[in-house]
């Protein structure tokens, strides 16, 4: 009698991380599977650790092998952190896509957004329908969370059914779309669910997340009881939240002006998809200047201190349209992102001096969550009643927490994983099978690397320690036929005894190259590694810090 075909899971992204979402399912044996992925997302660089890296995204080199197997990429919403490596990473993979229809358009109108982005198609699938995706059946279970259309899957397949929760919450007052589908989520409890792979980002947060129906009633509050302008910052992808925000401006008799070119893009998608039905027109940021100051509402990218969105620029006074005086507020309507917190301290920091009133979470609730906390967690256990529950989308401490719940919940098997790891749900006993390469792929500019890139790494060290260069022009005879030129890059001007390092740098340079035989003058290579050891030694005998050098040596 045949075996059972396997299935497998695989995070190449998500796992001891929040962000760069990657997962994929495998049904076959060992030697032929047919695999299907579920998002394909980015994180973002840290300046102080990667300087000028934009993004980071899940190497695919286990997939792109796969290729021919590859059935499917299914997307549980169009979060930047779930769909955003799309564009840089599909022309690698070429297989279909299927999302629902806000996503599909969010994502038509990122591209349209791209410079030279490529043709690529996605194949649109109703909110709570089912599609074939090669072996697997993959059905899209609403859920709530902070952007239209977020959808949890059920991957219906002959070894069993698997729930990939994506980002989700329990709001049972959404204030846009419908609330998690807990009927549809029971009756899959009763049908067996052989796994769940689940959500952990708040499994360290007791109790439920507040709804959105909260933030709207707070938000109209505070921008009826505002004096002067009003400046609202959000998630862009949070439609709710923007239409909670146009709600509260119509009740204090504001306009509002949409500022930033994400909020543009997903307001129009949000009114194209019907999920601004009804919401009063906004204004561009060319009229704000001519409203009344309490007459107007400015809503704004740049609740992550992004250098570039609209809200830095504001707080810098650098912003050709909108200004905002002493008096005025603006409410923070988001969470900082950890790593982010110096940036947004930046801006509040930049607008409190201007005598700029802040609100943030922390005075107001004008933020929730659109991740599931503890009892939510309990819940979704509680229904779907898995044989086997694996956190994901959370850092170590998260996933940890998570599994000690599902434990105490009842769970019969709980595993933890890593990127990379290639798990057996099923037939049989779970475990740990194998690995599939995982890693990440830097954007830097144009360009994807890896991360053992050169420019990566010696960005790194520059960024640290500045650069030295050096050029040394010699004639065939071995002779110097000028001066060394020094250049030296984030280097002191001078040393605790205030001498010149331009001036050490190039005693160093001379007297390497003059205790050095005329043999190896006369080799570029064989002068080039003295000189460059002596500059690192004595920049670090004066520093502390050995830079990198780059020695140019030119025979003429």
């Amino acid at each position: 009698m045949a075996r059972p075909d396997e299935l497998v899971f695989a995070p190449l992204g998500g796992v001891g991380e929040i962000g760069m979402n990657l997962s994929i399912y495998g049904l076959g044996n060992r030697h032929q599977r047919a695999w299907l992925a579920v998002d394909l997302g980015v994180s973002f660089g840290d300046e102080e650790h990667l300087p000028g890296i934009d993004l980071i995204m899940p190497d695919i080199s286990f997939l792109e092998k796969e290729r021919k197997n590859l059935m499917g990429l299914v997307l549980t919403h169009a979060h930047e952190d779930h769909f955003g490596a799309i564009i840089d990473l599909w022309p690698k993979l070429k297989c279909p896509i299927y999302a629902t229809k806000f996503s599909a358009a969010l994502f038509e109108a990122k591209c349209a957004a791209e410079r030279n982005a490529p043709e690529i198609p996605v194949t649109v699938v109703p909110s709570g329908g089912r599609v074939d995706v090669g072996p697997f059946n993959v059905e899209f279970i609403p859920v709530a969370h902070s952007i239209p259309e977020a959808h949890a899957l059920a991957i219906h397949t002959e070894a069993g059914i698997v729930l990939h929760t994506g980002d989700w919450k329990i709001d049972p007052t959404p204030t846009l779309g419908p609330p998690t589908d807990e009927k549809r989520l029971r009756e899959l409890g009763e049908q067996g669910v052989l796994a769940l792979i689940g959500d952990s980002t708040n499994a360290v947060r007791d109790g439920r997340s507040p709804s959105e129906a909260e933030v709207a009633k707070t938000i109209i509050d505070l921008v009826k009881a505002a004096k002067g302008r009003v400046a609202v910052t959000t998630f862009a992808s949070n439609v709710a939240r923007v239409k909670a925000v146009a709600d509260a401006a119509r009740a204090a008799d504001r306009e509002v002006v949409v500022v930033g070119r994400a909020m543009e893009r997903v307001v129009q998608v949000a009114r194209e998809t019907g999920y601004l039905e009804g919401v009063q027109n906004f204004r561009s940021p060319e009229v704000y200047g001519h409203l009344p100051q309490d007459k107007v509402l400015a809503l704004c990218t740049g609740s992550q201190g992004e250098p570039r969105a609209a809200l830095a620029r504001i707080a810098n006074d650098d912003h050709p349209e909108i200004t905002l005086n002493r008096g005025d507020s603006v409410i923070f309507s988001s969470r900082t992102i950890p790593g982010n917190e110096k940036a947004v301290g930046s801006i509040i920091n930049n607008l409190v001096l201007q005598g700029i009133e802040i609100i943030t979470d922390r005075d107001a609730l004008v933020h929730v969550s659109g991740h599931p906390r503890r009892d939510e967690l309990r819940d979704l256990i509680s229904w779907v009643k898995p044989q086997l529950l694996i956190p994901v989308h959370g850092e170590a401490l998260h996933l940890h927490e998570h599994a000690k719940l599902a434990r105490a919940a009842g769970v019969p098997r709980v595993l933890v994983c890593r990127n990379g790891d290639l798990v057996k749900l099923g037939p049989g006993d779970p475990g740990i099978v194998g690995e599939v390469p995982s890693g990440r792929l830097y954007k830097d500019g144009t360009i994807l690397e890896d991360s053992k890139s050169r420019a990566v790494i010696e960005r790194r060290r520059m960024a640290f320690s500045g650069c030295a260069f050096v050029a040394i022009a010699m004639t065939a005879q071995g002779e110097l036929a000028d001066e060394p030129e020094v250049d030296l890059v984030g280097i002191p001007e001078k040393n605790r005894a205030g001498e010149l390092f331009d001036d050490l740098v190039f005693e160093a340079v001379m007297s390497t190259i003059e205790g050095l035989p005329k043999a190896r003058r006369r080799d570029p290579d064989a002068l080039a590694e003295p000189v460059r050891r002596a500059v690192r030694a004595v920049i670090n005998e004066h520093w502390g810090k050995k830079p990198p050098c780059l020695v140019h040596v030119l025979t003429v």
